[in-house]
């Protein structure tokens, strides 16, 4: 008999009940974007309202996590800096064990899956266990990010490439970028949890030739209604961080220029009625 792992939820700890079942379970890696919940995508929440079991990251907000059915279970694998709840081949072996006992298991991931998500890991720990796995892509925090600020990620004549990349590296090194490509002008550049490593990033950037009057944008706790938005440039790009104390992106690019500072979201209200324009229904 194959042991059924669940989750005491006064503990957060996953336990054995030792039950099974005969059906065919599934893994669906669902991206929940960035934290706004009309964000979601339908197909996203349709994952999730079938869910057995959630398997959520801690950036995922409470007002997605209540799209589950009420009886599936939660476990949450939040990971911040130098404190995981469970190391990642735990969450993988998690997720198989769980489908193989024939359960619909949603992995609840901030953002997309495989923008710096581990979606990808986590895929091929399905495929090598022959447990059907299914992808749903998310909003990532980038888009969203560069959306309420009012700043494109590409422009015409600002910005003709957009790179993502991962300001953390494994072991604390610095991360192995290609600083010459990312230095060049009219190209867009965000980094993914580079809070920390703001400085180096943008002493290296700068030595390979960026330069430091380059509009730069820091965005906390993207499309949340505590979003926080802050505009410099590359060379303040180190002190301006330090201020940010929330998950935040770092973008910089001449199209950054066109990003407006502040707080506050233009979030559109689902549970407005709709108002007619001619043979469109557009909201209010």
């Amino acid at each position: 008999m194959t042991s059924r792992r669940t989750t005491d939820r006064a503990t957060g700890l996953v336990v054995l009940s030792g039950q099974a079942s005969g059906r065919a379970g599934a893994v669906w890696l669902v991206g929940a974007g960035p934290g706004d919940p009309e964000l979601l995508t339908l197909k996203a929440l349709k994952a999730l309202q079938g869910a057995e079991v959630v398997v959520h990251d801690g950036l995922v907000s409470d007002e997605i996590l209540d799209l589950a059915p009420a009886q599936a279970r939660r476990i949450s694998v939040a990971k911040r800096k130098s404190r995981h709840a469970y190391p990642q081949d735990e969450i993988n072996r998690m997720l198989v064990a769980f489908a193989q006992e024939g359960l619909r298991v949603v992995r609840l991931k901030g953002g997309d899956p495989f923008i710096f998500g581990r979606g990808g890991e986590e895929l091929e720990a399905c495929r090598e266990a022959g447990v059907e796995c299914h992808v749903v892509p998310g909003v990532t925090a980038a888009l969203a990010a560069s959306a309420d600020a009012g700043a494109p990620l590409t422009h015409r004549g600002l910005a003709q490439a957009v790179t993502f990349v991962t300001g953390h590296a494994a072991a604390g090194a610095e991360p192995d970028l290609d600083w010459a490509a990312l230095a060049r002008p009219n190209h867009t550049v965000v980094i993914y949890m580079g809070v920390s490593t703001a400085a180096g990033i943008a002493a290296r950037l700068m030595g390979a030739g960026r330069a430091a009057v380059t509009p730069a944008l820091i965005v906390e706790n993207a499309s949340r209604a505590d979003e926080r938005r802050l505009t410099t440039t590359l060379g303040g790009l180190a002190e301006t961080a330090e201020a940010v104390r929330g998950p935040a992106l770092l973008i910089l690019g001449e199209a950054m220029a066109l990003a407006q500072a502040g707080e506050g979201l233009n979030r559109f209200a689902i549970n407005e009625e709709p108002r007619a324009y001619g043979d469109e229904r557009v909201s209010k």
